[in-house]
């Protein structure tokens, strides 16, 4: 069941500059381009460290799992794939238990090229967060879990929402 909606906004009072979207896609904009910065010497950009850090630290998955997880649209991440697999950088295997499913897995190779993406991260989010004290990033990290937290329950219900009215 999703959350109450809380009332903090409304459309005569709408600003952008207080959006949590607009300021979710700034900060977003901020660590991807510092990060493809740091990351272009190591001849990766952030449409591939993305999958290959969450490939890293998430260990191998079904494709269709890493594509809703990292939100990337099936096909798009398939010629992403494609490409990190041309680079040697990932593997694709038929799943032994389900053959229409394949698991994607870091080679090697991609296991090297991701060595570095965790300190780069880490030293990008410790600059965005110059000035704030250790209880203030803990409440920040503690109030975004609990964004992402209904914003997955939200699309949870939604999702059940679509298949009832498809099984109608």
């Amino acid at each position: 069941m999703p959350p109450k909606p809380a009332k903090f906004y409304s459309a005569q009072t709408y600003r952008r500059d207080e959006s949590l979207g607009w300021l979710i896609k700034r900060i977003t904009g901020s660590i991807v381009c510092m990060a493809d910065r740091h990351m272009g010497p190591l001849g990766l950009t952030h449409a591939q460290w993305a999958p290959l850090l969450h490939l890293r630290l998430q260990g191998p998955g079904p494709v269709a799992l890493l594509a809703s997880e990292l939100n990337i649209d099936p096909g798009a991440l398939t010629r992403l794939l494609d490409r990190l697999e041309a680079k040697d950088l990932v593997r694709r295997e038929r799943s032994s238990e389900d053959r229409r499913v394949v698991i994607v897995s870091l080679t090697e190779q991609g296991q090297q090229a991701t060595a570095e993406v965790p300190a780069v991260l880490s030293e990008i989010f410790n600059q965005l967060l110059s000035g704030f004290t250790r209880e203030e990033w803990r409440s920040l990290v503690s109030m975004l879990q609990r964004l992402a937290a209904n914003g997955e329950a939200l699309r949870a219900a939604q999702n059940n929402d679509e298949d009832e009215i498809q099984s109608e």
